[in-house]
């Protein structure tokens, strides 16, 4: 490669050509160091399949585990009555490898086991790096590798869909999918849930908290075992049941996976595993995450790289995961893990700051995921806006399909919160929901999990907020509720519409679910009443949480049927001091009046010739509007000034989407 294809399309990467053949040299010969040259990159990535608790073909199981600190290990659970004892020991076989084989008959599906862990000045108990199932004592609070072999393994039924040309994702947390106050489960998940996403329309599900983490209330980031699906929401021939069912109904299942850090926990997780802070991690203060309490990966160590691409291949094979969404990916890629930082300059993507191990382990894991599965997807959440981070890798980039629009979501709940109505700038909101690099795609969206947490609010809380308790009701005629839910609907109905490759929505937010997720805690009584979904809410027609529901509903199948997203956008017009913006993509013509207090009557738009019908209106009385659109009639452009164009009235507040017949 002479000159990357990303600098042919960006020339102000010129200055840092250089630096971006020495990021792809450093993955190609990582690769070959990982692999010799003589096979794919997913042949090496055998982490799992070689340590942790296996059957062999002579009816025995084997336990070997890495940690080239340790003096002494020893296997001890259910079987040995929890006492350390010297059968159970676990021999050096060589380059900091430890192995035990015992009997068939001596471990059974469903027993409890760990490691006792001896080094030089100390000893602990530990879970095994690869543990694939891990289970929490209900009275203790204690955490035990469990023995997990039952007599029938899952069987898929679906094959995996077709890769989305434009995943519509479904962010959701399956534990607190339930209306009731509890943990729920992969199955609730799948009976009750999988079908309101289906109705939805929405193509791919992102699944988060699914790695093993000791504190619920950590939303799954603070992870400590990499290969075990969460107890808490049930088995894992669960999960898969789940992952399988939705491919049935056609929808694509991705992971929420972090490895852009570890939990501090010893016992549980990772740290200070046999004893040394450096098996997996940095040493010192480069160690520890300054905002997050958790442990750092060095991603320069073949340990590391190995452990956490056997992981993703683990994943995709095991499971049928679809790909994966890379949570954390500007702390991995910075070693001031993008603190505090604006990024305004191209040399802050190429200075001493950049941990370039972290941008060849991102490569590497891009790669491999493709060469597991070709139609897996991948996302990175980078709000550095990295160059090269959703390009492909054989044309010098990083290798991720979409990068996640962080700045979206920031602009709404800026301008929500700060800005009257009269001064929201049309211009403003066009630049804002397109603006990303030129050669990336990105995931769209107007609120994740993350603007939903407790210390901040919703879109739909900030738009309305203590009207919601008393005034939702579709016979409670408010005028703070009408501002609310109209500006709800043209909000999203815009972010949407104007994505860049896809869109995300979190769980409930389509029916603009209230409040905000508080995990149970000290700090609130260990309540769960807040890390729940009330659905109850969207079924309910007379209350104004139904309509939400319906119009989301409405414009994510308008999206797909017309393949809006597959068509470029084309501005028409942006006008400031109406507030009207009007753009088209496809077949469709979007326009919005977002001003307050002034309704247009005769607005031309300026359009393709041809007759147009209305296909979605915010103002629908289906959607909690007043019906001041009139859906009866065709719209045909006719020609004035050498410009054809449509003549239409624009309600106050309203959004309005016509088909080219």
């Amino acid at each position: 490669m002479e000159t990357p294809d990303l600098v042919k399309i960006d020339p102000w990467l010129k200055p840092y050509k250089h630096s971006l053949l020495r990021r792809h040299q450093m993955a190609v010969l990582r690769t070959l160091d990982l692999t010799d040259g003589k096979c794919p990159l997913k042949d090496k990535a055998n982490h799992h399949l070689y340590y942790g608790l296996h059957r062999t073909d002579s009816k025995t199981w084997v336990f070997r585990e890495k940690a080239p600190n340790a003096k002494q290990i020893f296997l001890m659970g259910d079987f040995s009555y929890w006492q350390v004892q010297p059968q159970y020991a676990l021999h050096p076989i060589g380059n900091g490898d430890w192995e035990i084989e015992l009997p068939e008959t001596f471990l059974k599906h469903g027993m409890l086991y760990k490691l006792w862990m001896v080094w030089q000045d100390g000893a602990d108990e530990r879970l095994p790096s690869c543990v694939t199932r891990v289970v929490q004592d209900d009275t203790t609070k204690i955490f035990s590798a469990q023995v997990w072999e039952p007599e029938k393994p899952y069987q898929f039924m679906h094959s995996s869909p077709k890769k989305p040309e434009n995943p519509l994702i479904y962010e959701a947390h399956v534990g607190m999918s339930s209306e009731e106050e509890k943990v729920s489960t992969y199955w609730e998940f799948k009976e009750y849930v999988l079908p309101r996403i289906k109705e939805l329309g929405y193509n791919t599900i992102q699944l988060m908290a699914i790695q093993e983490h000791p504190y619920y209330g950590s939303f799954g980031y603070q992870v400590a075992n990499l290969f075990a699906p969460s107890f808490r929401f049930g088995t894992p021939e669960e999960l898969m049941e789940l992952i399988d069912t939705a491919h049935g109904m056609g929808i694509s299942v991705i992971l929420d996976v972090v490895h852009s850090h570890a939990v501090t926990n010893e016992k549980e997780g990772l740290g200070r595993f046999d004893g040394s802070e450096t098996l997996y991690f940095h040493g010192g203060e480069r160690g520890k995450h300054p905002v997050w309490d958790s442990r750092c990966f060095d991603y320069g160590k073949q340990e590391t790289v190995t452990l956490l691409l056997s992981n993703l291949k683990y994943w995709l094979e095991i499971f049928h995961f679809d790909g994966f969404r890379f949570d954390g990916v500007t702390s991995m890629c910075y070693w001031n893990h993008g603190i505090g930082v604006d990024f305004v300059s191209y040399e802050q993507y190429f200075d001493d700051n950049v941990d370039e191990d972290a941008v060849t382990y991102l490569t590497l894991a891009n790669v491999l995921i493709k060469e597991v599965n070709p139609e897996a997807l991948t996302i990175a959440e980078d709000v550095s806006g990295m160059p090269g981070m959703a390009f492909p890798v054989e044309q010098g980039g990083v290798g991720f399909d979409y990068r996640m629009s962080m700045g979206i979501a920031d602009y709404w709940m800026k301008i929500v919160k700060e800005r009257k109505d009269e001064d929201w700038s049309v211009g403003e909101m066009f630049f804002k929901m397109t603006d990303h690099r030129k050669e990336e795609r990105v995931v769209s969206y107007v609120e994740s999990h993350d603007q939903a947490m407790v210390g901040d609010k919703t879109l739909i809380f900030r738009l309305i907020d203590k009207e919601m308790y008393t005034s939702m009701s579709v016979f409670t005629p408010n005028l703070v509720v009408d501002r609310g839910v109209a500006l709800h609907k043209m909000i999203r109905l815009l972010t949407l519409s104007l994505s860049g490759g896809g869109y995300l929505n979190f769980m409930g937010n389509e029916f603009g679910h209230p409040e905000w997720i508080d995990f149970p805690r000290a700090g609130n009584n260990w309540s769960y009443q807040h890390a729940r979904r009330q659905w109850s809410l969207a079924d309910n027609k007379d209350l104004k949480y139904h309509a939400l529901n319906e119009f989301d509903k409405a414009m994510v199948h308008l999206i797909t049927e017309e393949h809006c997203l597959q068509s470029d956008v084309k501005l028409i017009l942006q006008n400031e001091g109406d507030q009207v913006l009007a753009f088209s993509r496809g077949n469709c013509l979007f326009v919005f009046n977002f001003s307050p207090v002034k309704s247009y009557a005769d607005y031309g738009i300026e359009c393709p010739s041809g007759d147009y019908k209305i296909v979605l209106d915010t103002d629908d009385p289906n959607f909690a509007g007043f019906g001041n659109v009139d859906h009866s009639m065709t719209y045909t452009s006719r020609l004035q000034d050498g410009k054809t164009s449509v003549r239409m009235y624009l309600p106050s507040r309203t959004a309005v989407v016509l088909r080219n017949l």
